[in-house]
């Protein structure tokens, strides 16, 4: 028997709420909330909710994820509706917290203590994000809703940390420290990782169409595909350095188009290296798994084979083309941070700057928007693989 669709999942309880509910309610009261350095590199002393914020904002917390708890089991009508709101708003809230916390403890006559974020915080927001996911999956909500929670959230961030409340926090120190820099990284950090998924793209394109018209060459390109995904991504980085550098003394004018064994040529080249897997096989399985029937149909109709491929296979394979690219991307957006050891640039330089500083809060200036990019690309494919994928006619 069906059921009427009605938006989300059929009322029944729910059990991983209440699961994350309790366990973020646990860590954010045994760990730090915040810490209060005395200057960039001292770690600092450490203080949990009660001692953080307070009662009024220890009592906050506790009651919104309680709230989020008893909601999420008691048997009433849109509770999920009422959960998202909730989970939301609290979300969009958290820097607030941070600003309590730092005019609660931070020293007037101290000019270089800053407050910085510690381990409870950052596992209510892990937890709360898990929770907001399952409430948007129990809604089965669109993805453009999914998408607008995003905007809205990091722009609500974006507004209460660009504040004076938040001038203090150790992570927008470094920010205002070297903006320059961060304009910088994230315009390399976009081209190398765009670039990189744009040109295997092409060539993973070329390469499937290849195996798809001659079958004797599918097992050999498979093979090199997958070799070059073996390689360790730092041993393919240490490669390319010996060769484009011996090409760059040879051919001047390469060094002036900026190719050398170190900077971006060799982290382009991995990147693509790395690429080409995903691209290859999501390609090839969605072109080749266009039923047959309908090429039949087409022929009957009489459509030529470039109509065939042009108005039926491609636009068929198409959703599961994009898979590839959406995943092909959100790797490429990780990989580039590591390319910042060869001298490419991107946030990995900001990354491995702040390791070498034992700066922890530099290393999440550069980790913080590489997951940023990651999640707007897996956000935004996704919904453009949806939107590609064909609807069934309805009688």
């Amino acid at each position: 028997m069906s059921v009427p669709h009605s938006g989300f999942i059929a009322d029944r309880p729910n059990r991983v709420i209440p699961a994350l509910g309790l366990l973020a309610l646990a860590l954010v009261w045994i760990l730090d909330f915040g810490v209060i350095q005395p200057n960039r590199i001292v770690s600092g002393t450490g203080h949990g909710l009660w001692s953080a914020l307070g009662w009024p904002g220890a009592a906050v917390v506790t009651v919104v994820l309680a709230g989020a708890i008893l909601l999420s089991i008691a048997r009433i009508p849109k509770r999920y509706l009422l959960l998202l709101g909730l989970i939301g708003a609290s979300l969009a809230a958290l820097p607030l917290l941070l600003e309590v916390f730092a005019g609660r403890h931070l020293p007037a006559d101290a000019p270089y203590a800053r407050s910085s974020i510690g381990a409870g915080f950052w596992c209510l927001l892990f937890l709360l994000s898990l929770m907001l996911i399952e409430v948007l999956g129990r809604l089965r909500t669109g993805h453009w809703l999914q998408l607008f929670l995003l905007v809205a959230l990091s722009g609500s961030w974006l507004l209460l940390f660009r504040g004076d409340g938040l001038e203090s926090l150790s992570l927008v120190r470094e920010f205002s420290a070297r903006p320059g820099k961060f304009e910088q990284a994230l315009y390399t950090h976009l081209a190398l990782a765009l670039g990189a998924v744009s040109i295997s793209a092409c060539l993973a394109f070329g390469l499937a169409l290849k195996m798809t018209r001659s079958p004797a060459w599918q097992r050999p390109i498979l093979a090199l595909v997958s070799f070059l995904q073996t390689i360790p991504s730092l041993a393919v980085f240490g490669l390319l350095i010996a060769p484009l550098s011996a090409l760059s003394s040879a051919f001047p004018v390469l060094q002036a188009m900026g190719i050398r064994g170190i900077g971006w040529a060799p982290a382009l080249l991995a990147l693509i290296a790395y690429s080409l897997l995903p691209m290859v096989r999501n390609t090839f399985v969605a072109l080749t798994e266009v039923p047959e029937s309908l090429a039949d149909a087409g022929r009957g109709m009489g459509m030529t084979e470039k109509q065939l491929f042009f108005q039926l296979r491609l636009p068929l394979a198409l959703p599961v083309i994009i898979e590839g690219v959406r995943i092909t991307t959100i790797q490429a957006i990780g990989l580039t941070a590591v390319a910042a050891l060869i001298g490419a640039g991107g946030f990995g330089s900001f990354i491995f700057q702040g390791l070498g500083q034992a700066a922890m809060d530099l290393v999440l200036l550069g980790a913080l928007p590489t997951i940023a990019l990651a999640l707007l690309a897996d956000a935004l494919l996704t919904m453009l693989a949806a939107s590609l994928k064909p609807t069934p006619a309805t009688a």
